[in-house]
């Protein structure tokens, strides 16, 4: 099994599961054993500042909204570039932090980008395959622009993304000139 830690799963738009319509999951870990992931278009509607009156006993001042990574309750979590406070590189330069020493470090600098995430997604054994083989999700490789751009555009960017794929492998077409005009 090739592990698919560091792509995107991009939900089918027939996806009827309510935590997961129109969502795209960013893939953190991914094994035999199971899959953990966090949903990068969740926003939720509340800022790191107020998270952090309910975690913390010193304020934070970020209005930086924080996210709902899925319906898995578990720590806070971050994805960031600063490799200094990683304790997983998803992919180069994306990186990964749970420890209460990083999370805090993060969000009192303030700096972007950064994404933080209460709750995450995950699979067990063998479920993410067999959902992706029932046509649920589509996967395409993450990069640091779809991970930490416009929450609010990401499902369409990811799904024009993977069709623009799909067309490109069912027509044969092995590249694109820079300029279409040239075909």
């Amino acid at each position: 099994m090739e592990s698919l830690q560091g792509h995107l799963l991009i939900a089918s738009p027939h996806l009827a599961d309510p935590n997961f319509v129109r969502t795209v999951v960013l893939l953190v870990h991914h094994s035999e054993e199971g899959t953990l992931g966090v949903v990068l278009n969740r926003p939720s509607g509340s800022t790191i500042r107020k998270l952090w009156e309910d975690v913390e006993e010193e304020p934070c001042d970020s209005e930086h909204p924080f996210h709902l990574g899925g319906p898995v309750s578990g720590p806070v979590m971050a994805l960031h570039t600063d490799a200094n406070r990683s304790e997983l590189e998803i992919i180069p330069g994306l990186h990964f932090a749970a420890r209460r020493d990083h999370i805090d470090y993060l969000v009192r600098r303030n700096e972007d980008p950064f994404r933080i995430f209460v709750g995450h997604s995950g699979w067990g054994k063998g479920q993410l395959e067999s959902e992706m083989e029932e046509g649920a999700w589509f996967t395409l490789p993450a990069t640091l622009d779809l991970v930490f751009g416009d929450e609010s555009e990401i499902w369409q960017r990811a799904a024009h993304q993977v069709g623009r794929e799909m067309l490109f492998d069912a027509l044969k077409i092995q590249g694109e000139p820079e300029d279409p005009t040239w075909n």
